[in-house]
């Protein structure tokens, strides 16, 4: 464990972006093995949009990396954070802690957020309306949803009080999990149900992805499971029944067009339909 957080201390950022294109690379070939939705759609045209998010997520993300290793170095040498008033414990489990509560923050209540404010569900919207969920939706943000996910990542490493090897490693473990599960792969049911009480599996996930309430507010983890569990948010939706998309947002030919998902945000929010949940 020494040697893995010496490693994430120091990684090069050529390591970083080779995390992030083999994943997609490896999520891409294994759809076309086991596809959960045989689509009839030009997968590359559908890419366009979400590799062109994929890289303004990088934009804003590389300038402002500084304040993450400010805050990580002045939380590690100030002895703050909750990792750091906790009693002394193994390395495997400070650093298990640690990402746990990063996902917590930076991802699960992030998300919860998003849903719950109307101005930021505008900029979330980005993400959920693309009709042909993915393995390159994972990175299908808004710029501003870059943003606010930045700035609820800061405010966990500076709450929990994460050196920086665990920011690495939660990053790069947050980056192909949600790859892994927006990736349009069919597991056999009973592993993804038994992987799903740990990890955020592909058919927990698309779950959040179906068309309308209150299935789109829920399943809200990234990493872990247990959190919506444990919160109240998870949902089970049989996998066949999914439909991607938004209700109120329809237009699957707009819906892929750059310049029209630059604009949600701005643009008028509109209420969405319930559908009463059936078991």
């Amino acid at each position: 464990m020494e040697q893995l957080m010496s490693y994430f201390e120091t990684i090069p950022a050529v390591h970083r972006s080779l995390i992030l294109v083999g994943g997609i690379t490896f999520f891409w070939i294994l759809e076309g093995i086991v596809p959960l939705f045989n689509v009839g759609y030009n997968k590359w045209k559908h890419s366009l949009p979400n590799f062109f998010f994929t890289v303004t997520t990088i934009i804003v993300n590389f300038p402002l990396a500084f304040l993450l290793l400010k805050t990580s170095d002045w939380a590690v040498t100030n002895d703050f954070g909750i990792i750091n008033w906790m009693p002394t414990m193994p390395v495997w489990t400070y650093v298990f802690l640690g990402i746990a509560l990063l996902d917590l923050i930076g991802a699960y209540i992030a998300h919860l957020v998003e849903h719950k404010v109307k101005p930021l569900w505008m900029v979330h919207l980005v993400h959920h309306t693309d009709h042909y969920v993915d393995t390159t939706t994972a990175n299908r943000h808004h710029p501003l949803e870059s943003l606010i996910r930045y700035i609820f990542t800061l405010i966990g490493v500076f709450v929990v009080g994460a050196p920086i090897g665990i920011i690495m490693l939660y990053q790069s473990l947050s980056v192909v999990l949600s790859q892994f599960n927006h990736a349009n792969i069919k597991l056999p049911k009973s592993i993804d149900k038994a992987l799903s009480w740990i990890l955020v599996s592909p058919d927990m996930h698309k779950v959040h992805h179906h068309y309308v309430l209150p299935y789109t507010d829920s399943n809200y983890g990234n990493i872990f499971s247990w959190w919506d569990r444990l919160f109240g948010t998870y949902m089970y939706l049989d996998r066949e029944a999914i439909v991607y998309g938004v209700d109120t947002f329809p237009d699957a030919v707009e819906n892929a067009k750059i310049n029209s998902l630059l604009k949600y945000p701005f643009v008028k929010y509109r209420k969405p339909t319930t559908v009463e949940v059936t078991e």
